[in-house]
Order: C-alpha cells, then structure tokens, then sequence
C-alpha cells in the first residue's frame, strides 16, 4: 500500500569507489579530502568520504579500529555517483593522484532524486 506519494524517475549513473588509506597524502594534504575537492571542482554532483573500521589490501596487513590494535591506517572509501560521462571524464584525474597506489571500482547505478522543501524554499539537506 502506498501514501499517495509518487517515485521519481530514475535516471543511470555510475557509482565511482576510490579505496585508499586514511593516512595517504597529496602535497601534505588527506588524500581522500584531495579528491573530493576535486571532484566538487570538476562540476561532478556530490561526493563522500567513509572511514572503515577495518580491511585490508594489496599487503594483506589487517587494519582495525579495535582497541588493542595500533593500527592507524584505516581503510577509506571515497564515493561519487554522476553520470557516466562525467565520472569517466574525471579519471585521468585520479590516475594523478593514485600513482602511489589505490583502488577504483566503476559500478553502473540507478539514481533516484528524493526532494522537499521546507517552506523557505531551500530543499531538505540544506541546499537551494
């Protein structure tokens, strides 16, 4: 049963993953926050960074959270969804900041747009 409430349409996308490591750098500077004002300067539509509590990679070394590790080199996967074309445009920017190491996975996606406002005319999550 549903509210009356109609879904919007969806639209294809591709979903960009880069896997790095929380302690990687560019020019001094968080590697993941690197791309991502990038990506926000490339025009793509969003981007977001999420820390993992723990994973491994190409060293097969175990990184974890738990309290008894001294591990600091927490795995972080920085998402972006737009369209194809423009994910693909974006890429040869990564393989600059990717030369020391890194993961990308490119996955075809479905994006559906939930918008409200709130009466001051700015939609829900604090955009306008």
């Amino acid at each position: 049963m549903t509210d009356g409430t109609a879904l919007p349409g969806g639209a294809p996308a591709l979903r960009l993953t880069v896997l790095v490591g929380e302690e990687d750098v560019w020019h001094h500077k968080p590697l993941y926050a690197e791309i991502v004002h990038r990506a926000c300067h490339a025009g793509l539509a969003g981007a977001s960074v999420f820390r993992g509590i723990e994973g491994f990679g190409a060293s097969s070394l175990i990184h974890t959270q738990r309290l008894l590790s001294l591990s600091e080199e927490m795995p972080v996967a920085v998402v972006v969804v737009d369209t194809e074309e423009r994910v693909r445009a974006f890429l040869p920017q990564l393989a600059e900041l990717l030369a020391d190491g890194g993961l990308v996975t490119l996955d075809p996606c479905e994006t559906l747009s939930f918008r409200r406002t709130d009466g001051a005319g700015r939609e829900a999550g604090g955009r306008a």
